[in-house]
């Protein structure tokens, strides 16, 4: 066979990652490059988070670089992690492992200086690529760089004792399927249709980030389906039912045609039901934050406010355009209003209660109810300027006093 090496990309270039690779002994093959970023540059993609793994102990890798003076940060020391802060960003390095004990939400590991030992314990075989980082040769022990050519998913080995390592292994083969991967797996999905309960034993938090992940991967809507269709959600997430696909299809090509970058907060109000209250209990059974909650019970809600403009300078601009891409039936509708609303600056009322008070009304309720009325007229003549907005102050207040 041909030996296949890893492409150039600018990420290979990075100020300090060459001298790193040296003081950790590359040369001498006790340093790869191993992971995301071998995958991502062998299918062209950016990379952004580099890692390299070694055979040196986590206690070596740390004298190592404070002899070389590079600053060391352990990050996961008890799992073999330390992360080497370049002046080009950080690298996370990590000794090689192999699990002595898994419950399906924590490994203990052990430490061994065997490649292949820490590539069986990768969960897909295109996740257990190894490069040398200066050559670039690539080392394969699970046939990784077919699957990868192939776009083919595939646990390492036997896929229901991969799941029962880690039961966060289910959603992550449905990311890397929506990310990278075309037909699934027989053997892959069959294992994570039938162990879906096992994703109960998670935290939420865990299960939150993976899917947020997925909502936003190339083949979102595909995916969401074939999981929707195999019951995969039903354990955490009964809530989301075939009946949201369509929406979040729609919502997708909507978000790609107004050339606004995928949002997995209104991804998943466009798979949820019209309901602010079963859309908040999600938001806090998944312990999102509250500024994602109050978005994801904003963006269910389907009412358009009459108009983009008024929804933006009621809502947000972020609420406006999360309620017309994921409510707007007309997808070049909703596309028009988000591009509008895109680059439209919200408005501020250019009145203040004292200008009322100035006016001739006495301070108390009669000035906000005023205010609240001019506003209203401002918004409903599509925010004229301030003279207009003045006169309006005018009639209002005359009103108000006649009253």
């Amino acid at each position: 066979m041909d030996r296949i090496t890893l492409p150039d990309g600018e990420w290979r270039h990075r100020p300090g990652l060459d001298r790193l690779a040296e003081v950790l002994g590359a040369r001498d093959d006790r340093a790869r490059l191993v992971g995301g970023a071998v995958r991502d540059t062998l299918l062209r993609l950016p990379v952004h988070d580099i890692d390299i793994a070694t055979r040196h102990a986590p206690e070596q890798v740390l004298a190592l670089l404070k002899a070389a003076g590079i600053r060391a940060v352990p990050t996961g020391l008890a799992h073999g992690t330390i992360t080497a802060v370049l002046e080009s960003g950080p690298v996370e390095v990590t000794t090689l492992r192999r699990d002595v004990a898994t419950d399906g939400r924590h490994a203990t590991v052990a430490f061994t200086d065997a490649w292949e030992e820490d590539a069986a314990r990768r969960d897909f075989t295109m996740n257990a690529l190894y490069a040398d980082p200066a050559s670039g040769t690539i080392f394969d022990y699970f046939d990784g760089l077919a699957d990868l050519d192939a776009r083919r998913v595939r646990f390492i080995g036997d896929p229901y004792r991969r799941i029962a390592e880690d039961h966060l292994r289910i959603l992550r083969f449905f990311r890397f399927l929506a990310r990278f991967g075309d037909a699934p797996d027989p053997e892959g999905l069959a294992a994570c249709v039938a162990r879906a309960n096992d994703l109960m034993a998670l935290s939420r938090e865990r299960i939150a980030d993976e899917l947020l992940k997925l909502l936003v991967a190339r083949d979102a809507v595909r995916v969401v389906s074939l999981m929707i269709e195999h019951g995969i959600f039903r354990p955490v997430l009964p809530e989301i039912t075939a009946a949201g696909v369509a929406r979040l299809e729609r919502c997708a090509d909507s978000e790609a045609a107004a050339e606004i970058s995928p949002d997995p907060i209104r991804r998943l109000a466009a798979l949820l039901p019209d309901d602010p209250k079963l859309a908040e209990g999600i938001a806090t059974r998944l312990k999102l934050s509250k500024a994602h909650r109050n978005r994801l019970t904003c963006a269910v809600v389907p009412d358009l406010m009459g108009s983009p403009y008024r929804a933006a300078y009621l809502l947000g601009r972020q609420g406006a355009i999360d309620r017309m891409l994921v409510h707007v039936a007309e997808p070049m509708d909703a596309v028009i209003a988000a591009r509008h609303l895109s680059h439209w600056e919200v408005p501020r009322l250019p009145l203040t209660g004292g200008a009322l008070i100035a006016r001739g009304l006495s301070r108390g309720p009669d000035v906000a109810r005023t205010l609240r009325r001019v506003e209203d007229r401002w918004i409903d003549e599509g925010f004229p300027d301030a003279a207009r907005v003045s006169e309006i102050a005018d009639a209002e207040v005359a009103q108000a006093l006649r009253s």
